[in-house]
């Protein structure tokens, strides 16, 4: 079983190396087949040489478009029966990707979210930040019925058939709860496992908690009305 690990990229220089490295070697060390895939979205620095000089097989945008659209490139692209997202800027750690796959692999789920609330030490997030994950796991919970702690987090894996006739159509970072309302309303078995989480320590995030999270908001309401998501 192939398992493609796609991985959106926007000016990452300083960590983007050692996420593909590690993930390599957990790959390697469990004997797992796998592919790496890396969608640059039109970096301005040394991602992309970065990138190529791990072996993985490198997407370059040729501008910038937001990192649900450098997701849904990534899925067009990668070929495993199995695809695992995971952040490029160092928040996750590669070596926990098999705690998302197992479930999968045992037959337990078709969705895997690693959590950053369900850690015996729950990550620490900006006031704002877990306050809108909050109101969105509950919106997602009455409209799905999807129990989630963590709507948002990009550490995720699932079965590529799911992927096939979802039609997702965001941009950037409301990709995640499109993904996760449009895979629960088919009926598809989620799973959330507890991951550790580490606050970027390069660089800046480029998300907004008022603009995005408004996003967010519309692309829930919109992946639940019917004739959008079927």
């Amino acid at each position: 079983m192939l398992i493609s690990i796609v991985i959106p990229v926007l000016n990452e220089e300083s960590t983007v190396g050692n996420i593909i490295e590690r993930s390599k070697a957990v790959m390697q060390e469990k004997g797992f087949a796998h592919e790496i895939i890396v969608v640059d979205d039109c970096s301005e620095d040394k991602s992309v040489e970065i990138s190529i000089s791990q072996k993985a097989k490198v997407y370059t945008l040729q501008k910038h478009m937001g990192k649900g659209y450098a997701l849904r490139v990534g899925f067009a692209k990668a070929k495993g029966e199995i695809m695992a997202t995971i952040d490029s800027d160092g928040s996750h750690r590669p070596e926990e990707l098999p705690l998302l796959l197992t479930p999968l692999l045992q037959g337990q789920a078709d969705f895997v979210i690693g959590s950053r609330f369900l850690h015996k030490r729950p990550a620490s997030a900006r006031k704002l930040n877990a306050i809108g994950v909050r109101l969105f796991n509950i919106l997602i919970r009455i409209l799905t019925r999807a129990e989630v702690t963590d709507s948002q987090s990009g550490y995720r894996a699932m079965k590529s058939e799911i992927l096939k006739n979802l039609r997702l159509k965001s941009g950037e970072y409301e990709i995640e709860s499109e993904m996760l309302v449009k895979t629960a309303l088919r009926g598809f078995r989620v799973k959330e496992v507890p991951i550790s989480f580490e606050q970027r320590t390069y660089g800046t995030s480029r998300l907004d908690p008022v603009v995005d999270g408004l996003k967010i908001l519309f692309s829930i309401v919109l992946a639940y009305m019917k004739g959008w998501w079927k």
